[in-house]
């Protein structure tokens, strides 16, 4: 991890996203030692997030009072800072009034240890309630949003999508390589896609969609001379509502691949043979 923070930081990347539930804290005291060594704070932006649960017991997750004032110190603690400059819930709590979620985030930001607040992964109108209880009451507002979006899942374009480019709200997607989908051979299984794989639970109708879309990223790849994931990420950057994807990369190698999708310009010819087998999926990602 070390090796590829540090790499990330040669090639100019400043946003660095994690959270708590990340190998249960592991993820932030890697991260946080490594910026400490190899950056000026005031040079990078941190996100992390909040939401699933750190511990056995009732007050082990969600987004309540007594949750966000706990974790908040925990992942400060853990990432060796004294503030947080975006801070998002991983999901949307249904156990807990959004008024009462809402005014929380807003102290933190009020007290200094967040600068920002930003959420991931819910339905629209969830995202519209929160933000307007927010400024209703005159408390932070929500300026991110993480979703899942790729060549292979893009329901957000119904309706968060056009939300977030109303609002100019910042969108900063995970998995735009869909877990490693568009990279691979069709024929090709890892252990990862046996248990997380985004097509699990999807029709047939869907899936068989998804593999042509597949195999254009693959041809186009061949076609251009560069890697299937430079293709699938240049989708990504090509869209202007999407600020930052989010790069999950595990070798150094898989991050330069990754940055060398900002020198790829496909025409629009190409996003829309990209684009063109797609058909409507079920959701995935949050209930």
């Amino acid at each position: 991890s070390r090796k590829i923070i540090k790499r990330a930081l040669e090639l100019g990347i400043n946003f660095f996203d994690t959270a708590n539930y990340y190998s249960l804290g592991s993820s932030e005291e890697i991260l946080g030692k490594a910026l400490k060594d190899f950056a000026k704070r005031e040079e990078v932006v941190i996100a992390s997030k909040l939401y699933f649960p750190m511990h056995d017991g009732p007050n082990s997750k969600g987004l309540s009072r007594k949750s966000i004032m706990t974790e908040i110190d925990n992942t400060l603690r853990r990432l060796q800072t004294n503030y947080l400059d975006l801070y998002i819930i991983h999901r949307w709590d249904y156990n807990t009034p959004i008024e009462e979620t809402m005014e929380a985030l807003n102290d933190l930001v009020k007290f200094g240890k967040v600068r920002y607040i930003g959420a991931s992964s819910m339905h629209s109108w969830q995202f519209v309630k929160a933000n307007y209880i927010a400024e209703k009451n005159g408390w932070a507002k929500f300026v991110s949003m993480q979703n899942l979006y790729n060549l292979v899942y893009r329901e957000e374009e119904r309706e968060m999508i056009p939300l977030l480019k109303d609002q100019k709200i910042a969108m900063t997607p995970w998995s735009p390589l869909a877990q490693g989908r568009l990279t691979r051979d069709l024929d090709i299984v890892t252990e990862r896609s046996k248990q997380e794989s985004l097509s699990i639970g999807q029709e047939k109708y869907a899936v068989d969609a998804d593999n042509e879309v597949i195999k254009r990223c693959h041809e186009l790849a061949e076609k251009k001379g560069i890697s299937r994931g430079q293709v699938a990420m240049a989708w990504v950057l090509s869209k202007d509502y999407v600020t930052s994807p989010l790069i999950g990369s595990t070798k150094v190698k898989y991050l330069e691949d990754a940055i060398e999708a900002l020198n790829v310009t496909l025409t629009e010819e190409e996003i829309s043979y990209l684009e063109s087998p797609y058909v409507p999926h079920k959701i995935v990602g949050f209930k």
